[in-house]
């Protein structure tokens, strides 16, 4: 039986054996667009105010700024945060 935890993130895989076996699944899809806009769901389920604090995450690189809910906080670690910069630079020059 495989239960998938977090979009394609991790999963664990039950073979009717006694242990457990925890695989890490990499998800060519995550691309800083994507980290940016999955975190600001989950920080916008939670009530928070997604701007503030991915701003403080960025500013800081503390990762308590990021909810873990959906697994957000480790989703956002998974970028650095330059990378995550860019992406916000490039689409705001691109709207001017």
């Amino acid at each position: 039986m495989v239960n998938e935890i977090t979009k394609g993130v991790i999963f664990m895989n039950f073979n009717n054996e006694s242990t457990m076996k925890f695989e890490a699944v990499k998800d060519e899809n995550m691309t800083p667009r994507v980290v940016l806009e999955t975190v600001y769901e989950a920080l916008k389920e939670k009530g928070y105010n997604p701007i503030n604090q991915m701003v403080g995450y960025l500013l800081s690189g503390d990762p308590t700024y990021i909810t873990s809910h959906k697994n957000a906080r480790s989703i956002i670690r998974k970028v650095e945060r330059d990378e995550l910069l860019e992406e916000i630079l490039t689409e705001y020059l691109k709207g001017k």
